[in-house]
């Protein structure tokens, strides 16, 4: 899958997502300090799936829908640390019962909410 990784994603998850296989740009290494608007002009123009634990983007996403990349995940829980975040975003993309592009995809500690973007 095509992803933007917003500067918030630990190093560890963006490494372990390209040794699966994902191609992965990652804000903090080719835009930081970039601005969400500009990052999320990215993921469109790149059609990447943008993921963050910044809850701004969905907001942009309902603001702005005809705006909007080819998904974003919202991660919306505290890992205990890097190795969390990671497995839980490789167990999101290997799930079989969710579509991610085309999706607000809140991920939660128990469970994913999702919501179509042409509806936000």
């Amino acid at each position: 899958m095509r992803l933007l990784a917003d500067e918030n994603i630990p190093g560890h998850t963006i490494r372990a997502l390209r040794a699966a296989g994902h191609d992965v740009f990652a804000a903090a290494e080719a835009a930081p300090g970039a601005p969400d608007r500009a990052l999320l002009a990215r993921a469109l123009s790149d059609v990447r799936v943008l993921f963050t634990f910044d809850r701004d983007f969905g907001e942009l996403a309902v603001r702005e829908p005809g705006r909007t990349p080819a998904g974003v995940i919202l991660l919306r829980f505290v890992p205990p640390g890097a190795a969390a975040v990671t497995r839980v975003v490789l167990e999101l993309l290997d799930r079989s019962d969710l579509a991610i592009e085309g999706f607000l995809s809140v991920v939660e500690a128990q469970h994913v909410r999702q919501l179509p973007l042409r509806a936000v």
